[in-house]
């Protein structure tokens, strides 16, 4: 991916736009990746353009590390190359610090008495291995809400000393030029970047994201942050996104809030919504009833190969799931007729077409009760090399299937997530 940024070499005339490095790969001097561009750090005092510290970098199991800009060797087309060595402790932004991307975009700011809104940011540098804030593209006009980014006239490059209310904090920000630097990443990636967020901009960027880009970052989040952001949603809007999340992960958010609220929005959901995620809130958590999904891949024995591997196929579907077909009289949604079989995508792929799934089904795989519990349903999957299993009642009808991934989130501890990210320690 071609980005303009130019090489680092001292030369005030150079201006690498910030909202540009998001995402950019960082490579060592071996030549090595190491990470990504996640933010600028920069601090703010008095008229003074703003100085640049260092780099906010992702590295290996989503850790948010500080690269000083003292290190960074070059900026060049899709890469920022450093020398010496990164440190490995957590990022954690000093009070006198600022996020370039993550505070500083879609502010509402004064350029020569006209309210404009910051698009992106320009750093240059002013002396060795010195960089500073010296411009700021604005166009005219208060902040996009959500996703909208329509032009309200020309951007304009102005600099910084023309600028009035950047170090301010504002109530209600937007994040529609945030979004833009962040919308290439992947759901568990934004939420990594919405994690470190201050509260406020995490709640801004969250509600100007789309129902179902935030219901696959929520699945993403720890427990606090789900909280806090379904906490600060209009109840219908809430409803809204609960119905693009998985029924299992919808359930296990609605136990983590109070039982008065989680009814509340289960009744401004569509009721075949609400009605899955009610049937998984009747199991215990750690059983695989609690920890199924409910909308696996169900098709009738009557089905070809050919309709099976169309629907294994829809974007929307999780690997996981995808892995395999399961056969049931109809009813084909769960609680389906009586179940019959599965089918592994690879077995389908080795079909003719127009072959039937009752004819290549494989019935040797016994479906569990919803009752397993976690240890058992482990030991099952592991015993035959599944990455899921079904589910089946006492009455033989499928009511969903459990998944590696469902075992995983319920194998590790309750907060895996922040520990994932390793918090602790500060930047030099």
């Amino acid at each position: 991916m071609n980005r303009p940024i130019r090489s680092a070499t001292y030369a005030s005339h150079v201006k690498i736009f910030i909202a540009r490095l998001a995402g950019v790969a960082v490579f060592d001097p071996a030549g090595d990746r190491v990470g990504r561009v996640r933010d600028v750090v920069v601090s703010i005092s008095g008229t003074a353009p703003p100085r640049v510290h260092g780099l906010v970098v992702e590295v290996q199991a989503h850790r948010r590390v500080f690269l000083p800009i003292t290190r960074v060797r070059g900026f060049e087309a899709g890469a920022v190359v450093f020398s010496g060595q990164i440190n490995v402790r957590r990022f954690e932004q000093r009070a006198s610090e600022s996020l370039a991307i993550g505070e500083m975009l879609d502010l509402e700011v004064e350029v020569g008495g006209e309210r404009m809104t910051v698009l992106d940011l320009a750093m240059e540098e002013t002396g060795r291995a010195e960089w500073s804030i010296t411009k700021v593209a604005v166009v005219r006009g208060g902040p996009p809400r959500g996703l909208r980014r329509r032009r309200r006239g020309p951007t304009r490059i102005v600099d910084w000393s023309e600028v009035r209310g950047l170090g301010a904090v504002q109530r209600d920000q937007g994040a529609a030029n945030l979004l833009v630097a962040f919308e290439t990443m992947r759901a568990a990636d934004l939420a990594g970047a919405l994690h470190d967020l201050p509260d406020k901009r995490r709640i801004e960027v969250a509600s100007a994201l789309d129902d179902v880009r935030l219901a696959d970052v929520l699945e993403e989040l720890p427990e606090r942050d789900r909280i806090g952001i379904m906490s600060r949603l209009k109840p219908a809007r809430a409803a809204d996104v609960l119905e693009e999340m998985d029924p299992d992960d919808a359930a296990d958010l609605l136990q983590e809030l109070p039982p008065e609220d989680a009814d509340a929005l289960m009744a401004l959901m569509e009721p075949d919504e609400a009605a899955s995620v009610r049937r998984l809130l009747v199991y215990p958590e750690d059983t695989a009833g609690g920890m199924m999904t409910s909308e696996p891949v169900v098709l009738p024995p009557t089905a070809t190969v050919a309709e099976a591997l169309a629907h294994i196929r829809q974007r929307e579907i999780t690997p996981t799931v995808a892995a395999q077909v399961y056969v049931a009289r109809p009813p084909i949604e769960t609680p389906t007729g009586r179940y019959l079989g599965l089918a592994h995508f690879q077995r389908l792929l080795r079909e003719p077409p127009s072959a039937l799934l009752g004819a290549v089904m494989d019935t040797s795989i016994d479906p569990i009760k919803p009752g397993y519990t976690l240890r058992q349903v482990t030991l099952y999957l592991a015993t035959y090399n599944l990455m899921a299993v079904p589910v089946v009642d006492e009455a033989g009808r499928l009511v969903g299937a459990v998944t590696v991934d469902d075992v995983l989130d319920h194998m590790l501890p309750d907060d895996w997530r922040e520990q994932y990210r390793e918090p602790g320690g500060e930047h030099d």
